[in-house]
């Protein structure tokens, strides 16, 4: 029996197991949203397009599976791009559907016709753009296959509305054939024991661990390598959920705004054993300072990122669950005690701290009491600025998958929408937006999706009527000229209130552990507007061009 391309689409998303899509509609997708509607496929309505692609990539995520997105064709697909970016440079794996004028109107500047395959070729793993309706359900599988194997990533299909209207016999096919795309799992042996030699030799080792650990699922061998050779880890933004905040060999984040320790402790070592890592600038500072006095040994599953911001002494290319399931048990039980107790002296002298006044809100001390009440047990999302380099300071993670913010693009805007998708891929979990007031007025619309979906999100606003983290480079490098940073914001409960969402505001130190304990145990979405401290900074801090060691905000 033939079916639609737009029924072909459905079905296929059902051969792929996807129990979701988020998006927005428009005339170009019509068909294939009056064949979801006749399916009875879950769809979740966002009120922007760019927040359907952020709610795809927190649901795949928090999952491990490939999230869905659809939008319709002109400025419903451009308005995907900075979401499918945001997936690019965090490697994430998403399936974007695009409506698309009909063939015939291609390429004729056609009302609502972008070309969104040229617009997204440098910010997507693959794109695909469908002319013949035969072709979709082969282009569907290939396209969850992309998106989810190797480095995972976004993949886009632009699928023109007579393709969608066209009758196809459909057959979806078991597997899929692409000669020039075969990624790597298996570490070469030699290399793995020529790892275990370097590994035995090291004095002085730190294990810096990436989001790749994540995804690869590797955070118990991770753990196991730690344990075996009684070496620090230091992670990046990426994978602070990857090894547990509280483990005696934590170093937490390194880098930019790291833990003064792990800098220490990196530029100290004469090993760095990268997993899952891609030497980002945020975490290497000035290249040619970093890590002096070590051997790098790096394991990553895309060979392109092997050696290219920092040398690799020894390369294995390979997915970090397998290569470090080859690797641990080939090392023997090694003790650094030395080495640990530099470590710890350095925990003792350099602490993250921060001063709580009598009368203004320390951002760090709401994130440090969020930490507390929920044990670790919560899903943190976060904005982008200083939002999210406290709640990576001083939020103990200690699970997998417990994470989710934007490291590469550095996306504002991304944390509440992405919560949205955490939820409805996580209905039982406590799921928690960490966020800034410049940051959540990007998407705040999306308060509708919470309150139509009733779903529990928990809004902690850390407000200080600035664009925090740009006010403060302007007082560090500009002489306290706050240019365009400073923000008249709405009353946030109000119009948290007119969603029809609870609104709690916290003005005092000492209400905020019974606001967001009355906010936690909440059933339903609540917003919680912080008034914390306007000029508060966020220290360590390296400045640009600078060695990690060479910190602002610690005094050697």
């Amino acid at each position: 029996m033939k079916i639609t391309g737009a029924q072909a689409v459905v079905e296929s998303l059902r051969r792929e197991g996807v129990e979701v899509i988020f998006g927005y509609p428009g005339g170009a997708v019509i068909p294939i949203y009056d064949a979801m509607y006749q399916a009875g496929f879950r769809h979740i309505l966002t009120r922007h397009e760019q927040a359907a692609a952020h709610a795809a990539h927190g649901y795949a995520r928090s999952t491990g599976k490939v999230g869905v997105c659809i939008a319709t064709s002109g400025p419903g697909a451009t308005n995907l791009v900075t979401g499918l970016a945001t997936a690019y440079m965090d490697s994430v794996p998403i399936v974007a559907f695009t409506g698309q004028v009909a063939t015939g109107l291609l390429g004729r500047d056609s009302f609502q016709e972008a070309d969104i395959t040229g617009i997204t070729m440098p910010i997507t793993k693959h794109n695909y753009l469908v002319k013949r309706v035969t072709d979709l359900p082969a282009i569907i599988k290939e396209a969850f296959y992309i998106a989810g194997t190797g480095r995972p990533g976004p993949v886009l299909i632009d699928i023109p509305k007579d393709v969608s209207t066209n009758l196809v016999d459909f057959y979806y096919p078991e597997q899929v054939n692409l000669p020039g795309y075969r990624p790597v799992y298996e570490g070469n042996a030699r290399q793995i024991k020529a790892a275990a030699a370097l590994i035995q030799e090291a004095k002085k080792p730190v294990i810096y661990a990436g989001g790749g650990v994540i995804i690869s699922g590797a955070e118990e061998e991770l753990l196991r390598l730690a344990e075996t050779i009684q070496a620090p880890v230091a992670t990046t933004l990426m994978a602070l959920d990857a090894f547990p905040g509280d483990h005696p060999l934590s170093l937490r984040m390194l880098g930019m705004h790291g833990t003064a320790y792990a800098n220490f402790a990196v530029t100290e070592a004469d090993l760095i054993i990268a997993v899952g890592a891609r030497f980002d600038d945020r975490v290497t500072g000035k290249v040619d300072t970093f890590a002096p006095n070590a051997k790098i040994l790096q394991i990553d599953i895309d060979p392109a990122e092997i050696g290219k911001n920092v040398r690799a002494d020894l390369p294995i290319v390979g997915d970090v669950k397998r290569v470090l399931a080859e690797l641990v048990p080939l090392l023997p039980r090694q003790e650094h005690e030395a080495w640990l107790e530099q470590i710890a002296e350095w925990k003792r002298k350099y602490p993250l701290t921060y001063d709580q006044q009598e009368d203004l809100i320390a951002p760090q001390m709401v994130v440090e009491t969020l930490s507390e009440l929920t044990r670790g047990e919560a899903i943190i999302c976060t904005e982008v600025g200083q939002n999210q380099m406290w709640a990576a300071q001083f939020y103990c993670f200690k699970k997998p998958r417990s994470f989710i913010t934007s490291g590469g693009l550095g996306t504002m805007g991304f944390g509440f929408p992405a919560a949205v998708g955490v939820q409805i891929a996580n209905p039982d979990r406590l799921v928690v937006d960490i966020a800034g007031d410049g940051s959540l007025q990007m998407n705040i619309q999306e308060l509708a999706t919470v309150a139509t979906y009733k779903l529990p999100v928990k809004i902690i606003l850390l407000n200080n009527c600035y664009l925090g983290m740009v006010r403060q480079w302007q007082e560090i490098f500009c002489e306290k000229r706050y240019a365009a940073t400073e923000l008249q914001n709405p009353d946030f409960c109000k119009l948290a209130e007119a969603y029809g969402i609870k609104a709690l505001s916290v003005e005092k130190p000492e209400e905020i552990r019974p606001k967001l304990e009355e906010a936690l145990n909440y059933d339903g979405p609540v917003l919680v507007d912080c008034r914390i401290n306007p000029e508060e900074n966020v220290m360590p801090m390296v400045p640009p061009n600078a060695a990690i060691y060479d910190m602002l905000g610690v005094e050697k």
